[in-house]
């Protein structure tokens, strides 16, 4: 069974940064496309960042600039930094991935529990 992992969540203060992790159990990035999405309360999920096996990368536009989504195959883990923090950017994060290399594929059957990002003002 595939488990995804996030970590690195928490509280800090506009402008500053956090580095979100995602560990995967088994070898499932290696081969998949893999993202981050969040979910506000009463808001819908929302991509936030998005790799392929191949390394293409999308971003949403509210994010472009500020956060960077990146992949170790090696340690089955994925991670996105995030800097210049918004208010805005409070949410719950969520690690996602499924079966297929392109970003076409998420989101995927499987989600992590989530990592809370509480930006101050």
């Amino acid at each position: 069974q595939v488990q995804l992992v996030e970590s690195g969540g928490g509280l800090v203060q506009t402008g500053g940064s956090l580095r979100l992790s995602c560990a995967a159990s088994g070898s499932i990035f290696s081969s998949n496309a893999m993202g981050w999405y969040r979910q506000a309360p009463g808001k819908q999920r929302e991509l936030v960042a998005a790799i392929s096996r191949g390394g293409v990368k999308k971003y949403a536009d509210s994010v472009k600039g500020r956060f960077t989504i990146s992949r170790d195959n090696a340690k089955n883990a994925a991670y996105l930094q995030m800097n210049s923090l918004k208010p805005e950017d409070t949410s719950l994060y969520y690690c996602n991935s499924g079966w297929g290399p392109l970003l076409a594929a998420l989101p995927g059957d499987y989600w992590g529990q989530g990592t809370q990002v509480t930006v101050s003002a």
